[in-house]
């Protein structure tokens, strides 16, 4: 075992005796009134601790919080389903809006291809959120179980190209002028990109959209293998429209769950400190971890969750 594995381990086992030292005390502030409930400050507490492992096992994972957030909290934590989409919704949100304008900057996130995407991801979420505000708790527990386990599924299939071979734009990606140029920092090269098969895309973002608004989850995990595998944008200019998209998609149906009072301070506001911290610990330990380890492991959790929901939505 290396120095890095070493620190890296020691960091890992710092977090754990972090959990195992708050628990007891947590636990007893629970238990001090159990016809009042626990304390006011129990719940949020516990969601910063586990919002701050989240943060980093996201980075390390290379996922969104929000594919994270929705189904741990939904399976482990009692608050009701509606609540929790609300707050996933603004955990994605905000890791968009940070990275947004740099990523734009960079001539990385590409307006043309983003506009066209967002205005039909944005108007299926709205409506995506209204479905899932509609229907039964359950349904949407088991869905949001059926979909995790997809996410999965993708996440140990889904390949990926650095720059993908488009012999020729076709005709609505060349009516909309959706191309660009940008330089690979690591080789120096200049890539002139464009894309293809752009009216399934579109379409793609349909189901995408209504996905994203129904579960709060974002949708960075469909977002990248679309515009990348199927569209045939470089890979770098697929993460970093995804991460744009989100801004977008996200503020359009997080609207529809503050509406209906389902966004809550004491729920939202530690989640976001926690996953933020939670991020700049991860980015730090990125350059040390082992992608392949903390890939297994992000699936396993997110396919334990997936099962968790599952059964909360058929058994209760």
């Amino acid at each position: 075992m290396g120095k890095n594995d070493k620190f890296l381990m020691i960091i890992l086992l710092c977090l754990m005796s972090l959990i195992l030292v708050v628990s007891p005390a947590l636990a007893d502030a629970s238990a001090e009134s159990v016809a009042d409930g626990p304390a006011w400050w129990f719940w949020p507490l516990v969601l910063l601790i586990v919002t701050f492992i989240m943060g980093i096992l996201a980075v390390l994972g290379g996922v969104g919080g929000g594919v994270l957030f929705v189904p741990i909290i939904s399976g482990f934590f009692p608050f009701h389903l509606d609540f929790v989409r609300g707050t996933g919704l603004l955990v994605a949100l905000s890791g968009a809006l940070a990275a947004g304008p740099g990523l734009l900057k960079m001539n990385l996130a590409s307006l043309r291809l983003a506009i066209p995407v967002a205005l039909i991801a944005s108007t299926c979420a709205i409506a995506g959120a209204m479905i899932g505000l509609a229907l039964p708790t359950n349904i949407v527990q088991i869905s949001l179980g059926a979909t995790i386990l997809g996410i999965c599924a993708l996440m140990l299939t889904a390949k990926k190209s650095e720059i993908p071979d488009v012999p020729k734009a076709d005709r609505l990606s060349s009516a909309l002028r959706i191309c660009g140029v940008y330089q690979e920092a690591s080789t120096g090269e200049i890539i002139d990109w464009k894309i293809h098969r752009t009216p399934l895309g579109l379409v793609m973002f349909v189901f995408i959209g209504v996905m994203a608004g129904m579960f709060g989850l974002g949708a960075g995990w469909a977002n990248v293998p679309v515009l990348n595998l199927l569209m045939g944008a470089p890979l770098k200019i697929s993460v970093a429209t995804s991460k744009f998209l989100l801004s977008i998609t996200d503020t359009s149906a997080a609207w529809i769950y503050l509406n209906k009072g389902c966004v809550i301070p004491m729920m939202v506001v530690p989640s976001l400190v926690g996953i933020m911290l939670g991020s700049f610990v991860g980015v730090r330990l990125l350059k040390i971890a082992k992608p392949a380890f903390i890939r297994w492991m992000v699936i396993g959790i997110l396919a334990f969750a997936g099962i968790k929901a599952l059964h909360k939505g058929i058994f209760g």
